[in-house]
């Protein structure tokens, strides 16, 4: 217990002392210099890492499948028989409880288990969850299926993020970088929310609902091919820029 409690004040006084240095490295600079210097200082250190493009990759397509569904969610409804009031009703009510459920979830997955294998868990879950609204399509207005489609939906992206999240805070550990860093992983990871989903009614139209969902189920595989890489080439331990398990 007390070789414990040494560890905890010793890694503590190691962050204080690094956040010491950054602030030291940067107090004579102004305002302007100091938001250049840090962003070529957060590119230029994040790039130089071992299998950094790699990395980055993967935060663009881990939220891809939960992404591209989600665009489609709303009309694939609409377009099912449900009304707008039947949709909202399930979103903001059972949506909303399996969504802090599931963040919660996540939390607990987090620190249970070491984050690739957590990422293992969260990315499998959010892209399987994806086939309750295959079955939906197949059952027609149910407002039970409906419910629990969104509930799986919802408290399994739920999971992903929180989880995602965590790797990304992972990602910053140099102090003189750690927001612009997080800041820029995280806009990164908008480009698979923002743009690689945008033709997702394209090839809703072209498929149908029940395939489109199943489509999205396989928008995983690049990423979790991706995570398996990166865990074979030591990205989560042993590199000179090792990810805490």
């Amino acid at each position: 217990m007390a070789k414990c409690r040494r560890c905890s004040i010793a890694g503590l006084a190691t962050e204080s002392e690094q956040s010491a240095r950054a602030e030291a490295a940067t107090r004579a600079e102004t305002a302007i210099t100091r938001v250049i210097h840090a962003a070529i200082g957060a590119f230029s250190e994040f790039l130089v890492r071992n299998d950094a493009f790699a990395a980055l990759a993967f935060v663009v397509l881990y939220k891809l499948p939960d992404a591209f569904s989600g665009t489609m969610t709303a009309p694939f409804v609409i377009d099912l028989g449900f009304s707008r009031n039947d949709y909202a009703a399930a979103l903001k009510g059972v949506g909303l409880a399996a969504t802090l459920v599931g963040g919660f979830a996540g939390g607990v997955v987090a620190r249970a288990y070491p984050l690739a294998t957590s990422l293992w868990i969260g990315g499998v879950l959010q892209a399987v969850a994806n086939l309750s609204f295959s079955w939906l399509a197949f059952v027609g207005v149910n407002q039970w299926a409906l419910a629990f489609a969104i509930t799986a939906e919802n408290f399994t992206s739920a999971i992903g993020t929180v989880i995602f999240v965590a790797y990304l805070s992972a990602l910053c550990q140099n102090p003189l970088h750690t927001a612009t860093q997080y800041a820029l992983l995280t806009a990164l990871a908008a480009v698979g929310r923002t743009y690689m989903s945008s033709g997702a009614g394209y090839v809703a139209k072209a498929t149908g609902w029940p395939l489109f969902f199943a489509i999205c189920v396989v928008l995983a595989i690049p990423s979790l091919v991706l995570l398996a890489w990166l865990q074979r080439r030591s990205h989560f331990y042993g590199s000179p820029h090792p990810i805490p398990e």
